[in-house]
Order: structure tokens, then C-alpha cells, then sequence
């Protein structure tokens, strides 16, 4: 993996684009479900400055309900070889926290685990580890179905670094180097949480590499009354900012074309200060 997507080219935050190959996307309400679609997606988000797609065959939005293993599977791989198979050679990741998905995908071509799990599941680690894959731990309290019921921290944002940097921790001791760490903005977390999170990043970047995962999320539509997900372009654009300004080493969103955008122009301002 080259150093723009290791996240240690000075300056330069990578995009990820999201792909979801599900029926029940918090985001885009299965708009791309089937391979075909799911691919004319990806390959839209590459055009327009992806460089690393982030497929995921499960939602994880609060109150989702899990997907059996070989139903994930079936959405993720084909899509993953399909890819491969049009000759793209960008980075891939997979978004699971489940071991059989991410061996299966790593085979079909991936190149990255994103693990909501946060490195949780000893089989996951290994998977990511004996394919020499990278690897994005992110901070979940609790489990998608359950973990906005009534999420509690006495410091979020120290209680968050510590997990964090703690997985990275067991994730080296099993050869894994290539890590990105995610604050989890929303999984288990209030709008005020999310706000902690945001207004504390310096001290996780201080801990390592981190992708921040903010886009069209459920408490930018609370802050800016904006009950529909794909109309929360300008709050995400608004928390990537903050996101650059920490100093972080990528971001995941939706809208790729204007995050880009905003990024660029932020990193030619960066570049002429004196």
C-alpha cells in the first residue's frame, strides 16, 4: 500500500467512498443492492477521487439486525471481484466485523478490513494478519442493534483513545502495521458524544492514523434539523473540516466529489502558509 493511502503523505487526507451492497442502508436505502448497480456505483466514486472503496454488506445503523454470514458474503465478494475483474487497482476495503467476510473478501482481492468490531474477534485479526492486509479498528459501544439505547462515558473522548489504542495494541502483537484508528462517531454514542469526539481528535491523530467516519450521519441531521441523510451534505462537509484540521488521515463519506473538493482546497491554503 502506497503512502497516500497509509496515510503518512504529508498534508494529503485520503477519501474513501462508500459502497453499500445492502437493502437497508441508513444512506442510500439499498439503492445499490445488486452487483451491477453496486459496481457502476464504485466505479462513479473512483472517478470522482476514491481511493480507497469501502464495501460493506451489513448496516450497521442503530437498531440494525444482523445478516447471516453467507448472506454477507454474497453481497461483498462478487462486488469485490467484479472489480478486480474491470481492472480497477485502487484500494479495496471490506466493512465487516465478522472473520468469514473479511477472509472471503481478502481473497476475492480487498486489501483493507474496516472492523466496526474494533478488532474484537481474535479469528478477524488473523484473517487480516495472514493475508498481510491493513486494518481500521473502530470504536463501538455496544452492538448495532442496541448501542444507541443508552449510551454512557465519564470521558468519551479518553475512554475512546484508550480502547483504540489498546486494539491497536493486540493488533500489532499479531503483525498487523498498517492501522487506521475510528473514533466510531454514532455507534454508541450521543449527538453530545459525537460533539466530544469531534472537538478532542487531536488527541487520537496523537495515538496513530485516523479515519473519521462522520458522513450523513444520524446526529448532523439533529444539529441542522435535516431528518433526510442525503441532504446532510453540507454537515458533513462541515465535520470533514474539523476532521483536516486535526489533523486526521482520511475520511469515509458518501459524497466523494465535494469532500475532495473541500480537501484539495484546504491542503493548497495549508501548503502557502508561512
Amino acid at each position: 500500500m502506497n503512502a497516500r493511502l497509509a496515510g503518512t503523505l504529508p498534508g494529503h487526507v485520503v477519501v474513501w467512498g462508500v459502497v453499500n451492497v445492502t437493502p437497508d442502508s441508513f444512506s442510500d436505502g439499498g439503492r445499490h443492492a445488486d452487483t451491477a448497480s453496486a459496481l457502476a456505483h464504485a466505479l462513479a466514486l473512483r472517478s470522482e477521487g476514491a481511493e480507497v472503496l469501502d464495501i460493506g454488506g451489513e448496516s450497521t445503523r442503530p437498531g440494525a439486525a444482523p445478516v447471516p454470514l453467507d448472506e454477507e458474503i454474497a453481497r461483498v465478494v462478487p462486488l469485490v471481484r467484479a472489480l478486480r475483474e474491470h481492472g480497477d487497482e485502487g484500494a479495496i476495503s471490506v466493512d465487516t466485523r465478522h472473520a468469514p467476510v473479511a477472509r472471503a473478501a481478502l481473497e476475492a482481492g480487498a486489501d483493507i478490513v474496516n472492523d466496526v468490531g474494533g478488532g474484537r474477534d481474535p479469528a478477524l485479526l488473523e484473517a487480516v494478519a495472514h493475508a498481510g492486509a491493513a486494518l481500521v479498528l473502530m470504536h463501538m459501544q455496544g452492538e448495532p442493534r442496541t448501542m444507541q439505547a443508552a449510551p454512557h462515558y465519564d470521558d468519551v473522548v479518553a475512554e475512546v483513545t484508550a480502547f483504540l489504542v489498546a486494539q491497536a495494541e493486540a493488533a500489532r502483537a499479531r503483525g498487523i502495521e498498517r492501522l487506521w484508528l475510528d473514533p466510531g462517531l454514532g455507534f454508541g454514542k450521543t449527538t453530545q458524544h459525537n460533539l466530544e469526539l469531534l472537538a478532542g481528535l487531536e488527541r487520537l491523530v496523537a495515538k496513530g492514523p485516523v479515519l473519521l467516519g462522520a458522513s450523513r450521519k444520524r446526529f448532523l441531521g439533529e444539529l441542522t434539523d435535516e431528518p433526510q441523510a442525503d441532504r446532510r451534505l453540507a454537515g458533513s462537509l462541515a465535520a470533514a473540516a474539523r476532521g483536516f484540521e486535526a489533523g486526521v488521515a482520511a475520511v469515509r463519506v458518501h459524497d466523494v466529489r465535494a469532500t475532495r473538493q473541500l480537501l484539495d482546497v484546504l491542503e493548497a491554503i495549508r501548503a502557502h502558509r508561512s
